[in-house]
């Protein structure tokens, strides 16, 4: 079962995003606010420009995800940061 990075920073994250059609659309302060129409409907995930992300938030991002994805959360973590 792959394991979620704990050292991942808010910038890596959004690079790593733009594989599923996210890109920056605003940034205010120490958040950025990515959107993809990867699906066909537009979807925003606010992104925290920490490093690293707290554990957490980074969990609470990919459940979102993977939700709008319609892939399961395994699998979506495998895909985003496996080498």
């Amino acid at each position: 079962m792959p394991k979620v990075p704990r050292d991942l920073s808010g910038n890596e994250l959004a690079s790593r995003l733009e594989k599923f059609g996210y890109s920056v659309t605003r940034q205010t302060g120490s958040h950025m606010r990515l959107t993809s129409s990867f699906k066909g409907a537009t979807h925003n995930l606010t992104i925290p420009v920490h490093d690293p992300i707290r554990i957490g938030t980074l969990n609470h991002i990919l459940g979102d995800l993977s939700s709008y994805l319609q892939i399961e959360k395994q699998k979506l973590i495998a895909e985003l940061f496996q080498q």
